[in-house]
């Protein structure tokens, strides 16, 4: 049976040239597909992997309680002074609580790629907001001077959007801002965004004192549980609070699962195109090949042998698709910057991450097709009748 089956395979599979148009719209049918969801599946992880890599468990955010973002927070001047007297909070070598209130709006920012409009965060930030974030630095020009109208950008930002280059004037809104520097942290979501003095944005936005959120540093991770019980003791405190890591974990999860939702079905309706392109390339097979499988048949080949045989050519070219396609999006999108709408209805910047798991659900979706697509035609070249063989 073992010779059997190994014969037939290797006469089936040495036939496939022979069908070069068939099967090579097969196999363009299935790495289409597979691309298809590699695609979302990219840009789902790393988006996820922008947001989960940014944070510190040493960094606290603070929003109103019942907030979800910061677009939906506010708080008082008041509050952060409260904030900076909590226990676990770290002091800088002055004595001065590591604590930043800050601030942001939605302005207005053109994408290199399309020329069209796009939200972005323009934050206000004080003097403890660049040591909060990890990584920080300055890689073209200066800080900007707290009290006027200048901008340092993301790095994020000077790539996919345009007007923002180092030196250029930038209006957003009723207001010219000068662009000063250019700033990294490292990948993460900060990179995504225009930062300037926070009292310039209160007072050019009338936003009085208020502020939308408080990050600070603590003194060690399990410290949170201090400030924690310190928030719930002040009725003047209508905090939650969490760790900048968990907070941008769960910032995360909802526009990677969107991105995923939309992905999935997608490539469902496509994989069932190519099942059909599937089905009819392994029938043709069979059918310009009646003769031999009768042939086969009648000097004593099982019909197992030709149904595997049938099968794993029907599984080869499948499996070729997904090689196919999954090397397209690995070549064509790994790496490659992009841009999406975050939880507060910005642009968050990222770069496409093409990973080995995903890799492995694309070539799983392909073999699923290929095994599905193979299966009738398999049957039709077990049961063919031993007196094909005598057809003209």
């Amino acid at each position: 049976m073992f010779d059997q089956i190994a014969a037939v395979t290797l006469i089936n599979l040495r036939s496939i040239p022979q069908r070069a148009l068939l099967s090579g719209a097969t196999v363009f049918s299935i790495a289409l597909v597979v691309m298809v969801l590699l695609g979302f599946l990219a840009m789902s992880n790393g988006f996820s992997q922008t947001l989960q890599g940014t944070g510190s468990a040493n960094v606290a955010v603070m929003l109103r309680t019942g907030s979800q973002t910061e677009l939906n927070s506010g708080l008082s001047v008041e509050q952060v002074r409260l904030v900076e007297e909590a226990p676990g909070i770290a002091r800088d070598a002055a004595g001065t609580p590591v604590v930043s209130g800050e601030l942001f709006v939605i302005v207005d920012g053109i994408k290199r790629s399309s020329e069209t409009e796009a939200n972005l965060p323009l934050r206000g930030v004080g003097p403890a907001a660049q040591s909060l974030r990890s990584g920080f630095s300055i890689v073209e020009g200066r800080s900007y001077e707290p009290g006027t109208n200048e901008l340092i950008v993301g790095e994020g930002i000077i790539r996919e959007f345009s007007g923002f280059d180092l030196g250029e004037t930038v209006r957003l809104g009723s207001n010219e801002w000068v662009v000063v520097g250019i700033f990294s942290t490292g990948g993460t979501v900060f990179d995504s965004e225009i930062w300037t003095d926070l009292t310039v944005i209160q007072n050019l936005y009338q936003r009085g004192t208020s502020v939308q959120s408080i990050r600070a540093r603590l003194t060690s991770p399990e410290a949170i549980e201090d400030v924690r019980a310190y928030v719930e003791n002040d009725p003047r405190l209508n905090l939650d609070i969490q760790n900048e890591i968990d907070y941008f974990a769960s910032q995360a999860g909802g526009t990677a699962t969107l991105i995923t939702y939309l992905g999935v079905p997608l490539s469902i309706v496509m994989a069932i195109g190519a099942l059909a392109g599937a089905w009819n390339t392994m029938y043709s097979s069979v059918d310009t090949r009646m003769r031999e499988i009768a042939t086969l048949r009648a000097i004593g080949f099982s019909g197992f042998a030709a149904a595997f045989g049938t099968m794993v050519e029907s599984l080869a070219l499948a499996g070729l698709g997904g090689l196919v396609g999954a090397a397209g999006v690995y070549l064509l999108f790994n790496g490659v910057s992009a841009s999406t709408l975050g939880s507060s209805f910005t642009q968050v910047v990222f770069s496409f991450a093409v990973t080995p798991m995903s890799v492995l659900v694309g070539l799983a979706l392909a073999l699923i097709v290929g095994f599905l697509g193979g299966i009738i035609p398999a049957i039709r070249a077990a049961t063919v009748p031993l007196l094909a063989v005598h057809r003209s």
